[in-house]
């Protein structure tokens, strides 16, 4: 069904992506929707320093939402969206990462265009580039992965999730690089799950908490040691797992050199020269 914009409505609404949260790799665009909003709907991955690029005059209000914590509703959000347009708002949805990356963007933006308003988005470097390429780690290449598979660990309410025996099968045969967000409580799964289906306990993975910002961590491991490493290691979410043989292609230096990863007892993983 079509919906077209009402021209009765003053107000705007921008989609914005605030990035991985280092506030360099915001965009210009973006930066300029959030410095023109009188209205933000802030997510819990935002970071302060891009709040604060918000001009003082602009209300914002925290609409923070986190897998096993409680959150603000969604339909209160889109109902928040709409009456602000409503009243003549510039309303900017500021969203961690990519708002249409696992950000429920075409959500939020599917009830506003229904209620027929207009939607702009911006996007934004969502965590699954960022985290690897602050290892130098590159997602494809033409020796180790054809392609990129952008998954989800966490299955929204009523939904039966992904068969990761099944996306391992697919992952081993078209040598494909998995981009895991939100994995930490269904690491064991992931694990198991992608075993079955054929990827090998050596495959390496990169487990990354906190992308491009100060307190970013993170673990290097194999597969059939993912579970364990991830929980002796402490690391927490937001946190995205990349595995494939491209993490092989990483930087020695960001990957083992400067002491900020987590070793443990000399692990394969971790010692082996083919890391090195």
């Amino acid at each position: 069904m079509n919906h077209f914009p009402n021209p009765e409505l003053t107000g705007r609404c921008f989609l914005v992506g605030a990035g991985p949260g280092d506030p360099e790799l915001l965009t210009l665009k973006a930066l300029k929707a959030i410095q023109s909003a009188t209205l933000l709907l802030v997510d819990d991955l935002v970071s302060d320093e891009i709040v604060a690029m918000a001009s003082t005059a602009a209300r914002v209000i925290r609409v923070g939402k986190r897998g096993g914590c409680i959150s603000t509703p969604q339909e209160f959000i889109e109902r928040l969206m709409l009456m602000a347009v409503r009243e003549g708002e510039i309303v900017v949805r500021l969203k961690g990462g990519d708002p249409f990356i696992f950000g429920r963007g075409g959500e939020e933006a599917e009830h506003l265009r229904a209620a027929g308003v207009q939607v702009e988005v911006i996007n934004g470097i969502t965590s699954g580039l960022a985290a690897p390429s602050s290892l130098g780690i590159s997602l494809t290449h033409r020796e180790h992965a054809h392609g990129v598979v952008l998954v989800t660990g966490h299955a929204g309410h009523g939904n039966e999730g992904v068969n990761w025996r099944e996306l391992g099968r697919m992952a081993r045969e078209a040598k494909l690089t998995l981009v895991i967000y939100m994995g930490v409580s269904s690491a064991r799964e992931i694990e198991s799950g992608l075993l079955a289906g054929g990827l090998g306990a050596q495959t390496p993975a990169a487990l990354i908490s906190n992308a491009s910002q100060r307190k970013q961590a993170h673990v290097i491991a194999e597969l059939g040691q993912l579970a364990d490493t991830l929980q002796e290691s402490g690391l927490g979410s937001p946190c995205v797992f990349v595995i494939g043989d491209v993490v092989r292609t990483g930087d020695p230096v960001a990957l083992f050199g400067d002491g900020s990863y987590f070793r443990v007892a000399e692990r394969q993983a971790v010692s082996s020269p083919a890391w090195r």
